[in-house]
């Protein structure tokens, strides 16, 4: 079924460098050939095809890290995206699948097509012509200071919903009201439904999340400052400097697709994020 994979992997933590290197060689022994990533191969001594993930287009990618991890690489590897296998190498690992010590298993499941894929909404974010990278988790739109008020008018479908005055605002998919919607205040979305939301940071005014259904078209405008930043998924960073200072925020054509097997949304929110120890 897979005939070649990227490896990607964090490599500020030694375990996962060393992981990657066993993993390698595991793969190639079943055949396969190995993509690794430029800035990981730079730091190992695995023998494959070294890459920057920008052109790494493979029937799957395995990444050795965290949800930072799985992010950094769906922010630039090629559209459409191949399926990831995602091991937990990170403090909390949400989105990641296995634990180091299933690493082969799992491999060896997906080699013979055991397995399911889970889909993933991304979002498509725009300002003025400038196209920015998909995001899984959120875009979030703020002053380009720290401690600096984002004036801004929001807009669903052209129609004026409310104007804000908040640190920041963020619009996040299913996948990431888990992450920094959340610690914002913001709700979590089951998976099954069909929205994103929209959540203020720090708002002067009684202003709490709202969720859209996913075929909206969302608009901020920016009134103040003229000078903002839009942040991809805490990956992908762009100061933008504009007269009509407006992002538009839509459901991408793209998904990101994780390959799982007995783990579902509760299960990980339970032993994972807000329900632990229940």
């Amino acid at each position: 079924m897979f005939k070649t994979v990227g490896l990607v992997a964090r490599f500020d933590k030694r375990t996962a460098i060393k992981l990657a290197e066993k993993l390698a060689k595991r793969l190639k022994e079943k055949g396969l050939k190995v993509y690794v990533e430029d800035t990981l191969a730079e730091k190992t001594n695995i023998e494959g095809i070294s890459i920057p993930l920008e052109k790494m287009k493979t029937d799957f990618i395995i990444t050795i890290g965290g949800d930072g991890t799985i992010l950094r690489t769906c922010v630039s590897i090629p559209k459409p995206e191949p399926p990831l296998l995602a091991i937990n190498m990170g403090v909390r690992g949400f989105l990641t699948e296995v634990e180091p010590k299933n690493t082969f298993t799992a491999v060896d499941k997906c080699l013979k097509g055991e397995f399911k894929i889970e889909k993933c909404m991304k979002l498509a974010v725009k300002a003025d012509e400038t196209r920015f990278p998909d995001a899984l988790n959120e875009v979030l739109v703020s002053a380009d200071e720290p401690a600096k008020l984002l004036y801004a008018r929001i807009l669903k479908d052209k129609e004026p919903i409310l104007s804000c005055q908040a640190d920041g605002l963020m619009v996040a998919t299913q996948t990431g009201s888990t992450g920094y919607s959340l610690s914002a205040g913001g709700p979590v979305l089951d998976p099954g439904v069909n929205a994103f939301v929209l959540t203020p940071i720090c708002s002067l005014s009684v202003f709490r999340s709202i969720v859209f259904p996913a075929n909206s078209k969302l608009t901020i405008v920016v009134e103040r400052p003229k000078k903002f930043l839009v942040v991809i998924d805490g990956q992908h960073r762009r100061i933008i400097t504009s007269k009509a200072s407006s992002i538009t925020v839509t459901r991408s054509s793209y998904e990101t697709s994780f390959i799982r097997f007995q783990e579902n949304f509760y299960n990980r929110l339970r032993s994972r994020l807000i329900f632990k120890g229940a």
